[in-house]
């Protein structure tokens, strides 16, 4: 179910003459309020290590859960990508970031609850403080290292996951 179809009634005057407006917004026929639904913002990290292998997380929870993913999460109210990168990954390896370099990013579906929400997923390279003893968490069941000629993106559940994982495996191999 798209997003938009949850709203009903305007949030502003509260009439059911709440319709759609076009593709992205809808528009109240009472009070004239204007809805936009905008993609939610996202972040991912690809974190390597000195032996050049990716660390890839197993999801905890749906939407996908047990497949792979890398460590990140959705950007906080008056939080910058780069300050929830950093928290996604305390939060989910109990690791500090010590750097982070912004990649690309690529629109995303995220399937929740039996929305759909659109994403902005921010994808990061980042450097790790200590890439040992990393301590799986919150969204994420199991952490492990695979080497890049391993990776394979059919096992990533998110599709801006697997689209990243592919370029990033394209990257890799012009080096």
């Amino acid at each position: 179910m798209h997003f938009s179809a949850l709203f009903t009634h305007c949030p502003a005057c509260g009439s059911e003459k709440f319709v759609q407006n076009n593709e992205k917004s809808k528009r109240c026929e009472s009070c004239g309020f204007v809805y936009y639904l905008n993609a939610s913002a996202a972040v991912a990290a690809f974190i390597v290590n000195e032996s050049g292998e990716l660390l890839v997380c197993r999801r905890a929870k749906e939407p996908e859960k047990g497949t792979l993913d890398l460590p990140g999460g959705f950007i906080d109210e008056n939080e910058t990508a780069e300050e929830a990168i950093s928290r996604e990954i305390e939060e989910e390896l109990n690791a500090k970031v010590l750097a982070s370099d912004y990649l690309f990013s690529l629109p995303n579906q995220y399937e929740y609850s039996g929305l759909t929400v659109p994403t902005l997923d921010i994808f990061f390279l980042c450097r790790l403080e200590s890439t040992t003893n990393l301590q799986p968490s919150d969204d994420v069941a199991d952490c492990f290292f695979v080497s890049p000629n391993e990776l394979n993106p059919d096992l990533f559940g998110l599709k801006s996951i697997k689209k990243g994982i592919a370029m990033f495996l394209e990257s890799a191999t012009k080096c």
